[in-house]
């Protein structure tokens, strides 16, 4: 895949949303891309294939680049076409990625589509969250399950005392954050319409890049006020 071929307009839509793209993973998203408009006229994956709103997916799914740890492990739960689950796979090669998904049509394109864009640290769980074997996993994401209570109890057996959560959510998100477990700390990201909610494990001694914002935020301010950070 040849960075001419991955086009420019590609990039200047990411790069003005404040996401990075190399020559690399541009390629890689452009033959996504092309492939789900391909297999979307048959299976049907997603309801709206124009290129427009495959780039908002796109940017969409890698927006949290921005404000997330990378991880050395990602499980992303109900990938369905490939969001957020295999676009974060191409934009981290290094971190093993599995994405759960037990519908069987969009199962085989997560598969095929991985191997099209090179991506050996795939594997593609055809199974329903709650059938996965225990594991612990750095970072649980999805865009598709319901609330935030539902999910963090269904990935309870494939999560440890360091993991971390990324859900992207919109407006319903605000009735759900009373609900957040205690020993997490929710961090939330606006790009409206959507709101990403990162869980930091409060008792973990890393710090992410939104809380040392914060921390430098509050220290530079008379008042504390604003940090974007809910407990």
């Amino acid at each position: 895949m040849r960075s001419e071929e991955a086009g420019n307009p590609l990039r200047n839509v990411l790069t003005k949303a404040g996401v990075e793209c190399d020559d690399a993973l541009c390629g890689r998203l452009e033959r996504f891309s092309q492939l789900l408009r391909e297999w979307n006229a048959t299976h049907n994956l997603t309801g709206d294939d124009r290129p427009e709103a495959i780039v908002a997916n796109l940017v969409d799914s890698l927006r949290p680049l921005g404000f997330v740890e990378r991880p050395a492990s990602l499980l992303d739960v109900g990938t369905g076409a490939g969001f957020p689950g295999l676009i974060l796979a191409a934009a981290w090669p290094g971190t093993r990625c599995v994405l759960c998904e037990p519908r069987q049509k969009r199962a085989a394109f997560l598969r095929f589509a991985a191997l099209e864009m090179e991506l050996e640290n795939v594997e593609v769980a055809r199974k329903r969250v709650e059938e996965l074997p225990d594991d612990s996993f750095e970072l649980i994401s999805s865009r598709a399950v319901g609330d935030v209570e539902s999910l963090l109890e269904l990935t309870r057996h494939l999560s440890g005392e360091k993991s971390r959560y990324l859900f992207y959510k919109g407006s319903e998100l605000d009735q759900e954050l009373s609900r957040v477990p205690k020993g997490l700390e929710a961090i939330v990201e606006e790009h409206p319409p959507r709101r990403y909610l990162y869980l930091v494990p409060k008792e973990s001694g890393k710090r992410d890049i939104i809380s040392e914002k914060s921390e430098r935020k509050e220290r530079n301010e008379t008042h504390g006020s604003g940090s974007g950070t809910l407990s």
